[in-house]
């Protein structure tokens, strides 16, 4: 493992000097190229030598206490000794989870799908709650967010709702979010305080680049037509709503957001390139899973995954087990409580299943 740290410093340090190098600043395509692998390592570099500068303030503790002949001194370096070794405990797990291989696809924008399930306007309300819930913690991370499609229901909630979401890492923060959110509470509408149950369909995409997934014009038949608002009202009275039908995979995708047809064309390959890559993933993940799915990725978007419960002011994963009373302030964004221990969960066991294979 040393080894191979030893070498991502050697790389890192390179960049660094690459970086610095006017003729990299005044070549913007390398420049970003080379910014962004050095940005992928900064984290594991300055762990490595944070776990390097405790080896060495424990040998200079070791040292002190066989050349010490003072009682109280050798107290202390022992003492000195005993955290040190924790702490570089814990950094070297640190390490060993930092150098664990990740997936392809933590480093790129995510494409949020939100839909109401069951329980009518109720379960709209939550869509929306939900949908602003995100957009919060993206805010709290500086990332840029585009709402690329939005389907509101009569009480003002949300049928459904595309957003695309552009910054470090947000695909790896969010992608154990896809599934179904259950919410019980008692509805405004509610005169004798019942609580009621709803859901809310979430899918986080990893956003697909050209590269990524190839499309054959010929396999797409594209559809206009005139965008229309809520109740029939008219948006424009041009064909400027778009369609996609791809042919292969069935994958139909409409969008009417822009008034401009060139836009909505852009707008909706985006997410047919975003869901054939999913579906892709969910090819590769059957042929190598098996029967044992993780949620991620499988396609099995149908399993409750979290309850949230208003009246008690909690809110559970039922992936993990957790419950924590403290939905207020998840529902204003504040979801790094709730991601962490997934993360922490899912990189386990991948580790686990890694090692086993």
């Amino acid at each position: 493992m040393f080894d191979k740290l030893t070498a991502l410093e050697e790389k890192y340090d390179a960049l660094t000097t690459q970086l610095s190098d006017p003729e990299t600043v005044s070549d913007a395509a390398r420049y970003a190229k080379l910014a962004k692998q050095h940005s992928e390592l900064a984290e594991v570099v300055e762990k490595f030598r944070a776990y390097k500068a405790i080896n060495a303030s424990l040998a200079g503790a070791r040292e002190l206490l066989a050349e010490t002949d003072d009682a109280e001194m050798a107290s202390l370096a022992r003492e000195e000794i005993e955290i040190l070794e924790a702490q570089r405990e814990t950094c070297r797990l640190e390490l060993e989870r930092l150098l664990t291989p990740k997936d392809p696809n933590d480093g790129k924008n995510v494409l949020l799908e939100i839909r109401a399930g069951t329980g009518g306007n109720e379960a709209s309300l939550f869509a929306g709650e939900l949908l602003r819930m995100y957009l919060r913690y993206a805010e709290r991370h500086g990332w840029r967010v585009q709402m690329l499609d939005e389907s509101l229901s009569e009480v003002g909630g949300l049928k459904e709702g595309i957003a695309l979401i552009e910054g470090a890492r947000a695909y790896s923060r969010l992608k154990h979010e896809s599934g179904v959110h259950r919410v019980q509470r008692v509805p405004a509408t509610e005169s004798a305080g019942r609580i009621h149950t709803s859901t809310v369909t979430v899918a986080v995409l990893p956003e697909a680049e050209e590269v990524d997934v190839e499309i054959d014009p010929k396999d797409v038949r594209i559809d206009t037509f005139c965008s229309s608002g809520p109740g029939g009202q008219s948006v424009n009275t041009t064909y400027s709503a778009v369609r996609l039908t791809h042919l292969p995979s069935g994958i139909v995708v409409s969008m009417q957001d822009e008034k401009s047809q060139i836009k909505n064309r852009e707008k909706a390959f985006r997410i047919l390139r975003a869901r054939l890559l999913d579906l892709e993933r969910q090819k590769q993940h059957e042929a190598i899973a098996g029967e044992r799915r993780s949620q991620v990725g499988s396609g099995e978007r149908s399993e409750k995954i979290r309850t949230y419960n208003f009246k008690e002011n909690r809110i559970t994963d039922h992936r993990i087990g957790l419950t924590l009373h403290q939905l207020d302030t998840v529902m204003e964004g504040d979801l790094d409580g709730l991601l962490d221990p997934l993360t922490a969960h899912f990189q386990a066991l991948k580790m686990q299943a890694d090692a086993a294979a």
